[in-house]
């Protein structure tokens, strides 16, 4: 005891507690009681001054922040610890760094170290030496422990055998093995889960409906006092995901899912827990191992479904169905460079585009292209193919109107028969007990009125949706949902086809398609999902060329009535003409005088005809004295030369062509009797 000095005990001594679990918290109470009676040693070894430090029950000694250990290491360091009690040296810490630390630190001060076995005096070469070896010691220990732990953990694992705990939907068989639950109710509920997804392919669009129905979830619930249980809430969608992405309702056992990600942040260790593996890192995947709620190869489909539908992973993935009425979104990738292609809308139409050249290089875009040609090729081409099943689709869907129930009534009707048996149930333990004993009947009476409201809340709830169910098919439906089947083209531009439908027809067909740009075409490569592939070509329209663009012959009928008459009367023989606008509508003087602006053609002037001097039929006919139908009879013979664009146009007669006819020296008569006079009118 001679390593005691008055100085030691004229500064204080502190005990260090430490339990590493929060199990070890709950059961090893003589452990706890043993580290809090070294305050009576200290006193006893002549402390006045004893502080215990038992901030870090619960944490772990290999290197976690402890809140505990730094405040011992800076009283240390402040000069005030004349010596740290521990029982042992693996309490005070299960790493080198931490245990060489303190070593350093209280030989710097002069601080002595006190466990069990004896005083430590860190100045001291033998004792320093000594506490090293029982800190590599405890720290070798340590992994000795995990090592050993962890390994007959995997061992059973191999075997299929270790069950940290059971998903909801499964029970315990036995100590080596799960089932499926009895209970019907878990199990139609499940279920629901995965045909959905098998509909809407999207986790978020389940996790939707089922919120919008009202439909709860079973969950796994761990309680100290009642072990497992199930509980039914109303999905997160983290509950919808855990379900779809567990491999344990394909029938498959996998341990070693997750990993744990150690890093140094400020000097201190820091662990992750819980990230994510790829499937060909789980340390055990043993397939069939127990009865599953989907096989195999639909889980395996729903994980590249999901996979899929994650947008922020790059041009790597195709994307969830968005909004927008473009139907190739997600599937088109560009042949150039390989990127996946996007899609921008400008007004109501839109395009679609390769910018990966110009976000990593800032170069131009690889290609663009309207999105409407393409989609209307594409679809023709997926309905060509898929024209033998729309009958069957047809009766399949017949069949589930008629002859199912729908999901959230089948999970209203066995959440009631749960709510009646748990009422019968109260009601029996009511009725064994002494109506006399009040203590006791009071509450069993409280019980019941609560399972009875439950029943009635329920009823409720099915009436209302017995009231919102929609009218069975009638035989005028029924027809005319076999003709759709029948003309799938039909079905496919119906009026109640939405574009989110016709995205998910196609993206079940299609699992790529390559595009590219070759001499004005635009080749595209279909990619099915089946393995085989159709080329498509599409010819590019040209600057200015769209589907509302008006024909060439009417754009040069336009520029050369607007050097004869103005833009109502082109208005005006165009409709006589038969000659619409590119959108099909009929022309005013408004959209005659646009369309004039935007090609460029100069407006109609009265002085154009004197500058070019040319002359209507009214003013040839007046010149030459006759009349406007022997005006008219002389152009079309050509005795007088004239022009005439269109039908309904004014006819156009050189002045100088018509001085010529006029000093001809022998003009033929206008009869062929020499005899004929004229009769003139006074």
């Amino acid at each position: 005891m001679i390593k005691i000095t008055a100085d030691h005990l004229g500064r204080g001594a502190f005990v260090y507690i430490r339990q590493s679990t929060a199990d070890q918290l709950l059961h090893n109470l003589e452990s706890r009681r043993r580290q809090y009676g070294l305050a009576d040693r200290a006193r006893q070894l002549g402390w006045t001054t004893v502080e215990v430090i038992d901030d870090d029950l619960g944490r772990s000694g290999g290197g976690v922040n402890r809140p505990g250990f730094e405040r011992l290491l800076a009283a240390i360091c402040e000069g005030r610890v004349g010596a740290v009690f521990a029982i042992e040296a693996s309490r005070l810490a299960r790493n080198g760094r931490d245990w060489h630390t303190l070593i350093e630190f209280c030989g710097l001060v002069g601080t002595v170290i006190v466990d069990e076995d004896g005083v430590y005096d860190p100045r001291h070469p033998n004792d320093r030496l000594l506490l090293g070896m029982k800190g590599t010691m405890s720290e070798l220990e340590l992994s000795l422990f995990r090592q050993r732990s962890q390994e007959a953990l995997k061992q059973k694992a191999r075997r299929g055998a270790l069950f940290l705990s059971v998903a909801a939907g499964y029970v315990r068989a036995g100590g080596d093995r799960i089932e499926k639950d009895p209970d019907k109710r878990v199990q139609e509920a499940l279920n629901l889960v995965f045909v959905k997804f098998a509909e809407f392919h999207s986790v978020r669009q389940v996790h939707v409906w089922l919120r919008d129905e009202g439909i709860a979830l079973p969950v796994a619930c761990h309680r100290a006092a009642e072990g497992r249980s199930i509980v039914w809430k109303l999905p997160l969608y983290n509950t919808v995901h855990n379900i779809l992405t567990n491999p344990v309702y394909a029938g498959a056992y996998a341990f070693g899912r997750t990993m744990s990600k150690v890093s140094v942040e400020d000097g201190r260790k820091r662990v992750k827990r819980g990230l994510r593996r790829p499937q060909s890192e789980w340390d055990v995947l043993l397939k069939d191992q127990h009865e599953g709620y989907i096989t195999w190869s639909e889980f395996e489909r729903n994980q590249r479904v999901i996979a899929n539908n994650a947008t922020g992973k790059g041009s790597a993935v195709t994307g969830a169905v968005r909004r927008g009425e473009l139907l190739l979104a997600g599937l088109l990738r560009c042949g150039h460079c390989g990127r996946k292609m996007y899609v921008g809308y400008g007004g109501k139409a839109g395009r679609y585009y390769c910018q990966g050249a110009l976000v990593n290089h800032g170069t131009a875009r690889c290609i663009s292209f309207g999105g409407l040609r393409a989609d209307n090729a594409v679809g023709t081409e997926v309905l060509r193919v898929l024209k033998p099943l729309g009958i069957d689709a047809a009766v399949k869907a017949l069949a589930a109107q008629t002859g199912e129930i729908s999901a959230a009534q089948r999970q209203l009707d066995l959440a009631l028969q749960e709510a009646h048996f748990a009422a019968a149930h109260a009601r029996r333990q009511y009725d064994a007990v002494d109506p006399a004993n009040r203590l006791v009947a009071g509450e069993l009476e409280r019980r019941w009125n609560k399972a009875l409201q439950v029943v009635h809340r329920l009823e409720g709830e099915i009436a209302e949706l017995e009231a919102k169910k929609p009218a069975p098919l009638g035989e005028n439906e029924r027809q005319h949902l076999m003709r759709l089947g029948a003309d799938l083209e039909l079905a496919w531009s119906h009026p109640a086809a939405t574009a989110e439908t016709r995205k998910r027809i196609l993206r079940t067909a299609l699992h790529e398609i390559v595009v590219r740009i070759e001499g004005g075409f635009i080749e595209m490569v279909l990619h099915w999902q089946g393995g085989d592939h159709t080329a498509l070509q599409l010819k590019i329209n040209g600057v200015g060329k769209h589907r509302w663009t008006v024909s060439e012959d009417t754009l040069t009928l336009i520029r050369e009535l607007a050097r004869l008459m103005p833009d109502q009367q082109i208005a005006r023989l165009l409709n006589r003409a038969g000659k619409p606008t590119g959108r099909g509508n009929g022309w005013t003087k408004a959209r005659v005088c646009s369309f004039r602006s935007h090609h460029g053609i100069a407006v109609y002037h009265e002085s154009e005809w004197a500058e070019r001097g040319e002359i209507t039929l009214e003013a040839a006919a007046q010149i030459m004295n006759v009349s406007l139908m022997t005006a008219l009879r002389m152009v079309r013979r050509g005795t007088v030369k004239g022009r005439q664009l269109c039908r309904g146009a004014p006819w156009v007669i050189k002045a100088e062509d018509l001085a010529a006819y006029r000093e001809k020296p022998s003009r033929r008569p206008l009869t062929s009797d020499p005899s004929q006079q004229s009769l003139q009118f006074q």
